[in-house]
């Protein structure tokens, strides 16, 4: 009979574990990757089993399980800069952004050219309203990962937000020499250019964006403000029409709609996709008693009830 060494009952463990965690009983692949580090004698190999249980709390959403997993990994090795970025996107992902930028910044202390955390660190700059820091960093991405197109794209909506639409246009246009057909790209560049007074190029890209993902409701949204800009109320309606069969969950299609049905003193019509948008927003109601498109409903008793509410 062979010795059976301790080499081959990590290995028969992690087996079990990655089977189990394949046929989706996570708990079970946590169970077994634990006994699987009983048997663990080389630090690499620890270390890369405790991210593994880490990464599947994280999954179960044991937020806390996870974190305690990965401050295990720095307590064996203080460099690991991947355990210190899974705090940061756990941290995140628990909206605590002070603490998720923390360690964001730990996983670039112990790795400069850690992409990712400048990314995601970026992203938060962004979301503070602390546009200087956040294109710092997008460009820090750009620096390492000079094909990071998504990156480029930000830059772009983030000079576009401050009006430098001249700069914002050179960092879209990159985002789609490096992928042509990146949705978000595209719309910025529709943005771009409708305020720099060019709808009709406007127009061209928000299409661009339905033919690619017709999920995405802005475009239609955008589309349907040069038309109402327009008076092609008409045509308003037949485009939303198609944006809520693509997002029947977009509450401010259905505002749109309703805004066009009004101007056409479509009164049933126009109260039906209102209650819609009240539905899935409770708060737009707020917009629907000082919209000057809803005027001509203002003596409707059905009108009148809504907003009363």
């Amino acid at each position: 009979m062979s010795k059976i060494t301790n080499n081959n009952k990590q290995y028969n463990y992690i087996l079990l574990a990655e089977n189990f965690y394949l046929n989706n009983d996570k708990e079970k692949a946590i169970s077994f990757y634990g006994k699987a580090l009983e048997f663990t004698e080389e630090i690499g190999e620890y270390t890369s089993i405790l991210y593994n249980i880490a990464e599947i709390y994280d999954e179960l959403d044991y937020m806390e399980k996870s974190l305690f997993t990965y401050e295990k990994i720095t307590k064996i090795n203080p460099g690991e800069a991947g355990a210190y970025y899974g705090m940061a996107m756990l941290y995140e992902k628990m909206n605590d952004f002070d603490k998720a930028l923390e360690y964001y910044h730990k996983a670039i202390d112990m790795d400069p050219n850690y992409d990712r955390a400048y990314y995601y660190a970026a992203n938060i700059f962004d979301e503070k309203g602390n546009k200087d820091k956040a294109i710092e960093y997008y460009n820090k991405v750009i620096e390492l990962a000079p094909d990071d197109y998504i990156s480029y794209n930000n830059i772009g909506s983030i000079y576009e937000e401050l009006g430098q639409y001249n700069k914002a246009l050179k960092f879209i246009e990159k985002s789609l020499e490096l992928e042509p057909e990146y949705y978000k790209a595209l719309f910025n560049k529709g943005v771009v250019l409708k305020a720099l007074g060019d709808n009709k190029k406007a127009l061209e890209y928000y299409y661009r964006v339905i033919d690619i993902y017709p999920e995405y409701p802005y475009s239609f949204l955008n589309i349907s403000a040069i038309y109402i800009e327009e008076k092609r109320y008409e045509d308003t309606i037949d485009l939303l029409t198609d944006g809520i069969n693509h997002n029947p969950d977009g509450h401010d299609l259905y505002y749109n709609r309703a805004c066009c049905y009004s101007l056409l003193n479509d009164d049933r019509r126009a109260i039906s996709d209102l209650r819609k948008a009240i539905v899935l927003l409770p708060s737009i109601i707020e917009y629907i008693r000082t919209d000057k498109d809803f005027v001509n409903l203002h003596d409707n008793k059905d009108f009148i009830k809504l907003i009363n509410r």
